[in-house]
C-alpha cells in the first residue's frame, strides 16, 4: 500500500499556513482515504449554514466559501509540490473545494434538501473524483496546484448535474 505521508524532497520545513490549507487543516496526513477526509472537511465547514442559514444567503456564503479555498487551495497545492513532490497525496484541499462545489445545489437548508443529498452529494463528487471518467482525467494535465483543483472541480460540475436532476425529481 502507497504510504500516506508525503515524503520530503528538500529539507526546508514546509510552512505552516500552506501546509494546514494544503492538507485541509490536517484531514490529509489521515492514514485511510486522506481525498474523502478533504470531503468531509468541506461538508464539516458547509453544515451550519445547511442548518441555520438556507437560500440565498446561503448559497452565497457557500460560493465565497468555495472561491477563497479554490485560490488558496491552488496556491498551497502549489506551494506543497515544492516540499512534498507532484500532486502529493496529502493534499487534499481539491476535494475540500470540489465537495463545497457539490455541496450548492443543497444550499436550500433541509426542508429543501433532504439531509440524506449530502451523503448522495459526498459519495456522487468521491465517484467522479475516484474514477475520473468523462474528460475528469485530461484536467491533471494542467501543472502545479491548477492540475490538483480542476479534476475535483470538473468532478464536482458533473456532481452538481446529477444533484439538480435528484432535486428536481423528489
Amino acid at each position: 500500500m502507497k504510504s500516506r505521508r508525503p515524503i520530503p524532497i528538500t529539507d526546508e520545513p514546509f510552512p505552516l499556513f500552506p501546509r494546514l490549507i494544503a492538507t485541509s487543516f490536517g484531514a490529509g496526513f489521515l492514514p485511510v482515504a486522506p481525498g474523502t477526509w478533504g470531503a468531509i472537511v468541506g461538508i464539516i465547514l458547509w453544515l451550519p449554514l445547511y442548518l441555520w442559514c438556507p437560500g440565498m444567503p446561503a448559497f452565497i456564503a457557500t460560493a465565497a466559501l468555495t472561491l477563497f479555498f479554490t485560490v488558496a487551495g491552488t496556491w498551497a497545492s502549489s506551494v506543497s509540490e515544492k516540499y512534498w513532490g507532484k500532486d502529493p497525496v496529502a493534499a487534499c484541499v481539491d476535494e475540500t473545494v470540489g465537495q463545497l462545489i457539490s455541496l450548492l445545489p443543497l444550499c436550500g437548508g433541509p426542508a429543501a434538501a433532504p439531509w440524506w443529498l449530502i451523503l448522495v452529494s459526498l459519495a456522487l463528487f468521491r465517484f467522479f473524483d475516484i474514477f475520473k471518467p468523462l474528460g475528469i482525467r485530461s484536467m491533471e494535465r494542467f501543472q502545479g496546484g491548477f492540475g490538483m483543483m480542476a479534476d475535483d472541480i470538473l468532478a464536482a460540475v458533473y456532481a452538481v448535474a446529477i444533484e439538480v436532476v435528484i432535486l428536481l425529481l423528489i
